[in-house]
């Protein structure tokens, strides 16, 4: 495991440079809704989900009903069904552990693992799991270092939300420039523009992600044809 972990945070420096940040967002705003320390580690370990942890600030402000918010959540999350499905092979054969890389598998860190290969030396199940512990250690400490910081001082944090997509954005940029083919990402983002200029911003993450799995399906052997022809 040692290894592992050497290996694995050096890949995960930009995911450290973006939920650092973003975690001490959500702790001031949780800081500012009256919940403390405790509040902040025991969600960043049970629920480790950016957007919902922001939205539970929300939900817990308004006092909402569990059960909406446990609606809420599984919708807003529903994407990682179709993440996970990539990954059935290599989750599954990790044992007791392959719980846990469900659990931690956010979009970043579908990102990394998609992106990067791990090297030779390595187990590759004991670096994804590096990989993948390593990325939640970073989302909860920056909610603690949030939470700490907003009971001292009063900061603006407006704007600060946007280093999500900024960090989705690096990321997918590497995975460009790594994969042999382009087809994959041309039908992403051609199936994400179409559906949200036909169903709205609110509507088009499930119906994209549908559409996009179905053309994936369709392309795929043209797709591992051209990965074929580049590694020969």
């Amino acid at each position: 495991m040692k290894n592992a972990m050497k290996a694995a945070f050096p890949v995960t420096i930009p995911i450290l440079l973006g939920y650092v940040p973003l975690g001490v967002a959500f702790g001031l705003m949780l800081e500012n809704a009256g919940y403390g320390l405790i509040w902040a580690v025991a969600s960043s370990v049970a629920m480790y989900t950016g957007t919902g942890q922001f939205l539970e600030v929300r939900f817990l402000d308004a006092a909402a009903p569990l059960l909406e918010i446990a609606l809420l959540t599984f919708v807003l999350n529903s994407r990682m069904l179709f993440y996970g499905l990539s990954f059935i092979n290599k989750f599954g054969s990790a044992g007791k552990w392959k719980w846990y890389l469900i659990f931690a598998l956010t979009d970043e860190t579908y990102a990394l693992l998609c992106a990067v290969k791990c090297p030779e030396s390595v187990d590759e199940k004991t670096f994804m799991l590096a990989v993948s512990f390593l990325n939640q250690c970073y989302w909860v400490a920056g909610g603690v270092i949030g939470v700490l910081a907003g009971s001292l001082i009063a900061i603006d944090t407006t704007g600060i939300d946007f280093i999500m997509p900024a960090l989705f954005i690096v990321l997918a940029m590497d995975q460009w420039k790594a994969y042999p083919s382009r087809l994959p990402a041309v039908i992403g983002l051609a199936c994400s523009v179409l559906l949200l200029m036909a169903l709205g911003p609110g509507h088009f993450m499930i119906p994209a992600l549908l559409v996009m799995m179905l053309a994936l399906l369709a392309a795929r052997r043209r797709i591992e044809k051209t990965g074929r022809n580049d590694d020969s």
